[in-house]
């Protein structure tokens, strides 16, 4: 290959990367599945649209039972923080009053960035009892109270006396230290704790690949949390697109995720193939082929194939924003990200008849994030939150700027998936399982 052809090579590989790490690729994507899913050409599931607006009134009557002023915050990290008692934040904020406003913001980025990554799914036993309160939490809640003190206490600081997280700490957490942190026992299993371990060490490394996202001006120390001073310099004339901080947050934190495919050395996070989207290749939904450079023989896997979701990456940058905002951003293009395709939200759509499962076995043996069955899932997932989003803001009377899809997911369908699970099953389980590692939902 001549040296021109190289760079050809080199810059359009650049270019997928960009492209599957884009909201656009997501919802590119997922609708080449769901198309296939509308006319029954997929293996795992078919869709029954006659059953979205029962999706929709659904989940309005919980927006209506939890939010009556249709006030909704958006859905991120800090509602659990604030899950069963609210003075949680009250304190934080109180141990953050002597910092400037820019301290304090990374301090909370600190906070929800770590909390975030122990985020996936916690299984149907685990819980947490909280000391202060001797209140009991389970899953993505209890996840979030526990890091929120694991947090208080220093767990994640290499200088004890300061709220902050940093690469020293993370780099010799152990998996004893979290499993303490975490209440974890022999009857109080926690799934995935060496994966979520193993997260944190590799986030404490990643910090110092990126020193231009992770290190401030101030001071040498790496911190997820100065990914702000970033942000802020990215922002113009007061605002930030939400677009923005996902794209920092794909480039900062893409080698901490374990076992992913990777692209021209990039690691590609939640990023899965699906076969249908192999050769011959369907066309994205504007009916061009984007990713169609790579050579017939290239060893590396198939661009075209691939399906992006990065729902803890979006997940983190929905949380991010509010800390942004306390700090006088205003937040653009919130409705450019999509739905996050997690287990409480496709859950809602199989448990109220819109997916529609073809093979039961789906449904009685636990599948790994990457089988067809779930890619599937999380594909249908993804375009069916924006077509019911469409169909709440309608009924509700409202824009997509006053409804948008990060207030309908924490008003409506996060919610609507968890209470209908707990009217339909012991536990409030998802109508499918999955082997977590605790590193993808």
């Amino acid at each position: 290959m001549s040296l021109n052809l190289k760079f050809c090579a080199i810059k359009d590989l650049a270019a997928q990367v960009a492209y599957l790490r884009s909201p656009i690729a997501i919802r590119d994507r997922c609708t080449q599945l769901f198309q296939l899913a509308c006319s029954d050409q997929l293996r795992y599931f078919r869709c029954d649209f006659s059953q979205l607006e029962r999706v929709a009134d659904y989940g309005i009557a919980v927006i209506r039972q939890q939010y009556p002023d249709l006030q909704i915050p958006f859905h991120s990290r800090w509602r659990h923080f604030e899950g069963g008692n609210g003075s949680r934040l009250n304190l934080l904020n109180t141990q953050l009053q002597n910092l400037s406003p820019l301290e304090k913001a990374q301090a909370k980025f600190d906070l929800a960035i770590v909390s975030v990554l122990l985020d996936a799914g916690a299984g149907a036993t685990w819980q947490y009892i909280e000391e202060q309160s001797r209140q009991t939490y389970r899953r993505s809640e209890g996840l979030a109270v526990a890091s929120f003190w694991m947090f208080c206490q220093g767990a994640f600081s290499s200088d004890p006396t300061r709220l902050q997280v940093d690469a020293i700490a993370l780099q010799t957490l152990n998996e004893t230290t979290l499993a303490e942190g975490l209440q974890v026992s022999a009857t109080n299993p926690l799934v995935g704790l060496q994966g979520r371990t193993q997260l944190l060490q590799q986030l404490g490394e990643t910090l110092s690949r990126y020193p231009q996202l992770f290190r401030s001006d101030s001071s040498s120390l790496l911190r997820p949390g100065h990914l702000v001073n970033y942000l802020l310099n990215q922002a113009e004339n007061g605002q930030i697109a939400a677009t923005q901080v996902l794209s920092a947050v794909l480039t900062g934190f893409s080698d901490i995720w374990p076992g992913r495919i990777t692209l021209a050395g990039t690691n590609l996070g939640d990023t899965w193939p699906h076969p249908a989207l192999a050769s011959p290749h369907p066309p994205d939904a504007d009916g061009i082929n984007r990713l169609s450079t790579l050579p017939p023989q290239s060893p590396i896997p198939d661009p075209r194939s691939l399906i992006p979701f990065h729902k803890l990456s979006q997940w983190l940058t929905y949380s991010l924003l509010e800390p942004l905002q306390e700090l006088g951003l205003e937040i653009t293009e919130l409705n450019a990200l999509t739905g996050l395709p997690e287990y409480r939200n496709g859950g809602l759509f199989v448990d109220l008849g819109v997916l529609q499962v073809k093979d039961k076995i789906v449904l009685h043996q636990a599948q790994r994030p990457g089988s067809e069955a779930i890619v599937e899932w999380r594909a249908l997932t993804v375009i069916l939150l924006d077509q019911v989003a469409e169909i709440m803001r309608q009924k509700l009377n409202l824009t997509a700027a006053e409804l948008p899809l990060v207030k309908v997911l924490q008003g409506g369908t996060w919610a609507a998936g968890r209470q209908i699970a707990a009217e339909l099953r012991p536990e409030g389980t998802p109508p499918i399982q999955i082997e977590s590692d605790g590193t993808v939902f």
